[in-house]
């Protein structure tokens, strides 16, 4: 069963066409390379996925049942986290108080409530081992490579034990040895049994681990293939309109 369907997605805004009839299968486990131009309807699909856009037409599947979604919450229910380029974490906090951010779990003393930060670091070390990443709960984000700055994010995603982690651009900007440390995160993701939709830009990156590349040009689908029987000159071709659909 499918972890994640797309049947004919559309979003309008006004006489704009973001998406088009949009549909695309994930499989649990598996890891799918979305890219396109600036303008190909990739942010507004992750909105849509994620709850922020809801579709003016398609239904949207979670392991084979419709989903409705009014608000992100929703979303984050159903199992979907989104890991954005910026990451959203704090660099003068820990890495275990990044994890927990805005969900410290705490020890009641009577009325007295206190944060239980053994709990968050014991906790947040599972995760990190879980990832296989070389981050520890004590260190401070500041202080961290991109590679572990992801790992942080990525760790905050599994505590609502996410099925579905969409990944906007997480290798941009960052070192060839910190690039290999992300796609290694992407790799334990995907042995967990975690679909990824990797957003990205760097074709080396894509075709490194992804299973399938799904291609949007002008908010439609033009392809969603393996990535075994594609090749970064196919996808440039498509992007650009050379190559109309594969």
């Amino acid at each position: 069963m499918s972890a994640l369907e797309l049947r004919n997605i559309s979003k309008h805004f006004g006489a704009i066409r973001a998406l088009n009839n949009v549909s695309l299968t994930i499989e649990p486990g598996e890891v799918v390379g979305l890219m396109g131009d600036n303008g190909a309807g990739k942010s507004t699909m992750v909105k849509v996925i994620a709850g922020n856009f809801a579709p003016s037409s398609g239904d949207i599947l979670i392991n084979g049942s419709k989903a409705h979604f009014h608000k992100p919450l929703d979303a984050q229910k159903a199992g979907i986290e989104v890991v954005y380029q910026d990451l959203a974490i704090c660099n003068n906090l820990s890495a275990a108080s990044n994890v927990f951010l805005g969900r410290e779990p705490v020890r009641r003393f009577g009325p007295i409530q206190i944060v239980d930060y053994g709990k968050m670091r014991s906790r947040a070390g599972e995760l990190f081992a879980r990832l296989k990443s070389e981050t520890r709960p004590r260190d401070v984000v500041r202080r961290m490579s991109g590679g572990q700055r992801q790992a942080v994010a990525i760790a905050r995603s599994l505590l609502t034990d996410a099925r579905i982690i969409l990944m906007d651009e997480p290798t941009a900007a960052i070192s060839v040895r910190q690039v290999a440390e992300v796609l290694n995160l992407i790799r334990q993701l995907s042995e967990h049994g975690i679909a990824v939709v990797l957003i990205s830009h760097r074709m080396p990156d894509v075709f490194e681990v992804a299973d399938k590349v799904a291609v949007l040009r002008r908010g439609e689908l033009v392809a969603s293939k393996p990535a075994s029987k594609s090749s970064p000159e196919e996808v440039t071709g498509l992007i650009t309109g050379a190559i109309e659909t594969a």
